[in-house]
């Protein structure tokens, strides 16, 4: 019965390609050692007409994900829809979804969860997705969501954020632990809540980031404080990750060069791959893209794919469909770019001078951001002319033993990165962030600790200027915000940095003579140190043009000539790529 059972999900899933799948059951048992299929947590006796209607959805919803069941599988569901005797039926319906349990889950009178192992092939594959059935036996009737817990589940981000959780504190060790994802299918057809059912099916989804044998602790709950005491509401499970495919990537430039590009692969569900959840540097978590040099390789389980490749907007994105092939070890997919335009041939460079290896969307553990190496790749695969990455004051004792006060020596003939300064939460931030570049020394004088730097900006930015350092303010326009100019030509102020409702306003117009607040993090000290001949550029293009221009535009009218410069604050206000 397993075997059929899971030949049916294994092979039978043309939408999910060659990725394996199964079914995991959670019942009713008290913990111990996995069970036979034919006698798996029994269930109560249910009304037989709503358990019909949630299998017969339950299968739908595995069509959905890609893991059908066998056509004897559903004939044999089919044949129990029919039968008159409830008891029979209810029978058979467990007789042939119990043999795909991973685990047994019961929820006792007073909502209490205990779990134990199922009876299914403990089987995943690294870098891909399998799919198994959950099994509730609901004696309290309860409606809330089941939840999967366990010290292998840990999040790399908060859910639905995207945000690196600081509440959880990684080390290296605990990264290498975090193996496993696990998703509770919730979409239609399925519902995110618990019936109320005494029986029913849920499907569970599986991610293995490694390869070989790892034991997992899988826990489940109905809300805070519902698990089982005596460790009776987890139970360890040993799996078998079969190795992924090493798939090379022969990455060609235009003229035939090896070079470097972005890619981004779906499987044939849409799912990212490799799944964004599970990424150390130097792919990161936030990203659904990865960087690969000619040569080098990423690691995916059998299947049909989608890739794109693209690297940075002087080429065109290339789409195609690639095939893994199962039970290989080894495959290859060959680029070749396809550039079309070169503004560099024309003294055309493009460049991006505010890039962070860490804070905002960057994870602080287990390491404190990401290292050079890992942005250099991020700039080549980008196409960047030149890369400015900025320490600043997250991470910044961290970051700043990378300083190294010259062109960084990971650089190539065509790209160039360096490592210099933000002026950002420290003492003069309030009057403008700064930035600090092409910098000998990163240490204000007489300085050990952010707290004792200047607490305005026109002696920073004289420092830097004395190095032979470029120097300016970061994302110039907040706090230069424009009132509106109303009906009787008074002027008012609609709020603070509303950075999504600027365009079409009364006040976008340049030149504009009315007097913004200078409150924001931008350039607010900027007509004091460009009249003194301390700074040297505004930055543009991450903050509203109107906001950044105007105040530019008056001190051009004055004769001054700071110069003006596209940045992108990566990866706190555009985090998709650098550049």
């Amino acid at each position: 019965m397993v075997e059929r059972a899971c030949a049916g999900l294994t092979r039978g899933g043309a939408g999910w390609g060659a990725v394996a799948t199964a079914i995991v059951l959670l019942s009713i048992v008290l913990p111990g050692t996995a069970a036979a299929a034919d006698d798996f947590l029994p269930a109560e006796p249910v009304e037989l007409q709503p358990l019909l209607s949630a299998t017969g959805r339950l299968v739908e919803a595995l069509d959905v994900v890609g893991a059908p069941l066998s056509p004897a599988d559903r004939a044999t569901l089919a044949e129990a829809g029919r039968d008159g005797d409830a008891t029979r039926a209810l029978r058979t319906i467990q007789a042939t979804l119990d043999p795909l349990c991973l685990a047994g889950v019961s929820i006792n009178a007073e909502s209490r969860v205990t779990v134990e192992e199922g009876p299914a092939a403990k089987q995943l594959v690294e870098q891909g997705w399998r799919t198994f059935l959950v099994k509730v036996r609901n004696l309290a009737g309860i409606t809330a969501e089941l939840r999967a817990e366990g010290p292998n589940l840990l999040p790399m981000v908060k859910p639905g954020t995207g945000s690196p959780d600081p509440k959880i504190v990684i080390t290296p060790t605990d990264a290498a632990d975090r193996w496993l994802d696990l998703v509770i299918v919730s979409a239609p057809p399925l519902e995110r809540a618990l019936s109320g059912l005494g029986l029913e099916y849920r499907v569970v989804q599986l991610f293995a980031r490694d390869v070989g044998k790892r034991e997992a602790r899988l826990g489940f709950n109905v809300g805070q404080g519902t698990q089982d005491l005596a460790f009776r509401a987890s139970v360890p499970i040993l799996f078998d990750c079969l190795p992924a495919v090493t798939l090379a990537l022969g990455v060609r430039d235009h003229d035939g060069s090896p070079t470097t590009a972005a890619f981004l692969f779906r499987d044939a569900a849409g799912r990212v791959c490799p799944n964004p959840a599970r990424r150390l540097a130097p792919d990161l978590f936030f990203h659904p893209q990865v960087y690969r040099a000619d040569g080098e390789t990423v690691a995916l389980a059998p299947g049909e794919y989608t890739v794109e490749v693209s690297r940075g907007p002087e080429y065109l994105v290339q789409s195609r469909r690639v095939t893994v092939p199962e039970g290989a070890a080894t495959a290859r997919e060959d680029f070749r770019l396809d550039r079309w335009i070169h503004p560099a041939r024309h003294r055309w460079f493009s460049g991006d001078h505010h890039v962070h290896a860490a804070g905002c969307a960057h994870y602080e553990n287990p390491t404190a951001g990401v290292g050079p190496a890992d942005m250099m790749r991020h700039i080549l695969g980008e196409n960047l002319d030149v890369g400015c990455v900025l320490a600043w004051g997250p991470c910044w004792y961290f970051q700043k033993q990378y300083f190294e006060g010259k062109t960084s020596a990971l650089s190539t003939p065509d790209t160039l990165m360096r490592y210099d300064v933000e002026v950002s939460g420290f003492p003069s931030s309030h009057a403008g962030h700064l930035c600090l570049l092409r910098l000998t020394e990163d240490d204000y004088p007489g300085t050990t600790t952010i707290e004792e730097w200047p607490s305005w900006t026109q002696p920073v930015l004289a420092w830097g200027k004395e190095q032979g350092g470029v120097v300016g303010y970061s994302h110039s326009g907040w706090g230069l915000e424009l009132p509106d100019i109303l009906p009787d030509g008074r002027r008012e102020f609609r709020g603070r940095n509303p950075a999504a409702d600027w365009r079409g306003r009364a006040a976008d117009r340049l030149p504009d003579t009315a007097m913004p607040r200078f409150d924001g993090i931008g350039a607010n000290e900027y007509v004091v140190t460009a009249a003194t001949g301390t700074c040297d550029f505004l930055s543009a293009v991450d903050t509203p043009a109107v906001w950044e221009l105007n105040v530019w535009y008056h001190t051009l009218n004055c004769g001054l000539t700071p110069r003006i410069s596209g940045e992108t604050d990566f990866p706190c206000i555009y985090g998709d790529k650098v550049g």
